[in-house]
């Protein structure tokens, strides 16, 4: 955009490098590590969404079909975990997560225990994004003076949005009527 076009390729082929390389050593099996050096381990790819969002295609998509697969496989009543460490997982990163689903069926699976979870929640606060996809319940950790602290009602939840910021004319449609008169 700046007309350094030179800069501009060099930059790509590194992006590029970097993206063989991930792919390359981040595969295991029928899904993608949660480190290099950890196997049996995964993780959600929730900013491979910025990929394609952004229209860099530096990733094959075969490394979302199979992680929208294995997902798939790991879905608890409210969600499906962050990684393979614990049974918590995040709100906004499992609907970028859900929208690498090139099929609307799927990108629904996904969704519908987290819709659950919106409607189940036993935490009775303004919405939280970091919870048990097990029963729900929020996260909360207590600080050196005591204070509990939780995920709640923190801007992270326009997340929610991203299925809608990846289909433009949808956002341009209602991006069109906040205009100011």
């Amino acid at each position: 955009m700046r007309g350094d076009h030179e800069k501009a390729v060099s930059y790509r082929k590194t992006a590029e490098e970097f993206a063989r390389r991930w792919t390359s050593i981040a595969r295991d099996g029928d899904h993608f590590r949660l480190a290099f050096d950890q196997p049996d381990t995964w993780s959600q790819k929730y900013n491979l969404v910025w990929d394609r969002l952004l229209g860099l295609d530096l990733f094959p998509g075969e490394i979302a079909r199979a992680e929208i697969s294995y997902y798939k496989r790991q879905l608890l009543e409210f969600g499906w975990p962050l990684d393979s460490r614990s049974k918590y997982t995040k709100l906004d990163w499992e609907v970028w997560s859900a929208s690498l689903a090139e099929s609307q069926a799927d990108f629904q699976r996904l969704m519908s225990p987290v819709y659950s979870f919106v409607d189940q929640t036993p935490s009775r606060v303004p919405l939280p994004d970091w919870y048990y996809a097990t029963d729900g319940k929020q996260c909360l950790y207590h600080t050196k003076a005591g204070r509990q602290i939780g995920f709640q009602a923190r801007p992270v939840v326009g997340g929610v949005f991203m299925k809608v910021l990846m289909d433009a004319s949808t956002w341009k449609k209602w991006s069109g009527k906040a205009q100011t008169r």
